[in-house]
């Protein structure tokens, strides 16, 4: 696939009240990194997650994390959970998906 196609981004519910809970600087950080690198190449800039998450992916925005799955055959990156490093990998974990 080449990464001139844009990626549909979609937000599951959780993530997007997330997003909305944050302040307001890191919000724009956030929002910047899902448009520049998830919307051009998801894959090229986020790492896999092992274990419980495996299948998903992550980016790293200074201490938060953007937990993200990629459906390839639809060109969409699903946002599952935006949050501190330290509490979204268990959130994520509770997270149906």
């Amino acid at each position: 696939m080449s990464t001139q196609n844009k990626w549909s981004i979609e937000y599951a519910a959780s993530a997007a009240k997330e997003i909305f809970a944050l302040d307001g600087s890191i919000k724009k950080i956030i929002k910047k990194a899902i448009e520049d690198k998830l919307v051009t190449n998801p894959l090229k800039f986020g790492l896999p997650l092992r274990r419980n998450l495996l299948g998903l992916f992550k980016l790293r925005v200074g201490n938060y994390r953007i937990i993200y799955q990629v459906k390839k055959s639809e060109i969409v990156v699903l946002i599952i959970a935006v949050g501190h490093r330290k509490q979204v990998y268990e959130d994520s974990n509770s997270t149906s998906f």
